[in-house]
């Protein structure tokens, strides 16, 4: 009995959160930012300490120079990619009419049955108008989640201040939040946090590192093969490719697509785009991700995707960012429930009475 009001306790507590999140979602960016900040630059302000920096100090070193390279790198690449977006943008119409044309002068009979859904005489635009519809629908959904940031400059202004402060009083957080836990659940509790630190860790630092990696190589390649737009797009998908196999296909469609606009006809280069893409998740796959991420994150690819996804869909850009820590918790959680119930006398059949 004892049991199952805890359960119903830790269930009841999982709901509030949940819905608190929901409710404050258009304000929370900010701080979900820097918090996801401070836990990643948190090892670093301890190591600083132990060297014998005060740990204020060691906060102010790590965040001013955090600013600092954002504000570099803003300088240097926001101009060209904003450029290269609103072209890209204006171009649209250009490329899609393009691959229209292709695809019913030269195309095969049965592509061009398929997309015109068997009616010749109708243009080949209403795939494109739906696609273009979801994904205008998809982004309207995180933007209008990503009103939590109230305006671009309060990230800016608010979220340095979170990550100083978290940093500074991390240690002081995780030791109210440990005495919270009932003394005789403790020893459970902290095996079952170290599991999820592992798996989000483990995650975020390694898949950041594939991403910076994967998403250079996009960038430069693209560009040296001379594709329209070949920084953005290229960086665009190294940054998706934070959801496994997500960025690769997307960039990868998006590429192709602009390089048949582009090139057409002149199919080699054309391969080419499609050949860079394919050697980038093939190094992704096969390399980066077992060397950088491991095996044993816990995190499936496809409860990844499902899980930024969904909370992205729910919370728009703030769920982008709670995805992988309530992923992981969620998975860690689950394995731990499904241990017990297998140990269960319910599942061995033994007789509890």
């Amino acid at each position: 009995m004892i049991h199952k009001r805890h359960l119903a306790f830790w269930i009841a507590i999982l709901l509030v959160f949940v819905f608190l999140l929901w409710l404050l979602s258009e304000i929370l960016l900010p701080f979900v930012a820097g918090l996801a900040l401070a836990y990643a630059q948190t090892p670093l302000a301890d190591r600083l300490e132990r060297l014998g920096m005060n740990r204020t100090l060691a906060a102010l070193l790590i965040i001013g120079t955090v600013v600092l390279v954002f504000i570099l790198l803003a300088l240097l690449l926001a101009p060209i990619l904003a450029g290269q977006a609103a072209a890209l943008i204006a171009d649209i119409p250009k490329y899609v009419a393009r691959i229209q044309t292709l695809l019913s002068d030269s195309g095969p009979p049965w592509l061009h049955q398929f997309f015109n859904g068997g009616d010749a005489g109708r243009p080949m635009t209403g795939l494109v108008a739906q696609v273009a519809g979801y994904l205008a629908t998809l982004m309207g959904s995180v933007w209008a989640g990503g009103k939590a940031l109230v305006s671009f400059i309060s990230v800016l202004v608010i979220m340095p201040v979170v990550t100083f402060y978290l940093i500074c009083d991390w240690h002081k957080m995780v030791a109210i939040l440990d005495s919270w836990v009932p003394p005789q659940n403790r020893q459970t509790v902290h095996r079952l946090v170290r599991e999820i630190d592992a798996a989000i860790s483990g995650f975020l630092r390694g898949q950041a590192a594939v991403c910076l990696i994967i998403g250079i190589y996009y960038a430069v390649a693209l560009s040296l093969i001379g594709l329209d737009f070949g920084l953005l797009i290229g960086l665009t998908a190294g940054v998706l490719t934070f959801m496994p196999y997500v960025g690769s296909m997307t960039g990868l469609l998006i590429a192709t697509s602009v390089a048949v606009g582009q090139f057409w006809p002149h199919w080699g280069l054309v391969a080419g785009v499609v050949g860079i893409f394919l050697a980038g998740q093939f190094v992704e796959g096969n390399v980066l991700g077992p060397k950088l991420v491991g095996e044993n994150v816990g995190l499936h690819p496809v409860w990844l995707i499902l899980a930024m996804f969904a909370f992205g869909y729910l919370l728009g850009f703030v769920g982008l960012l709670v995805a992988v820590p309530l992923a992981a918790s969620i998975g860690v959680l689950f394995r731990f429930g499904l241990s017990r119930y297998l140990d269960s006398p319910f599942y061995q059949g033994e007789d509890s009475g």
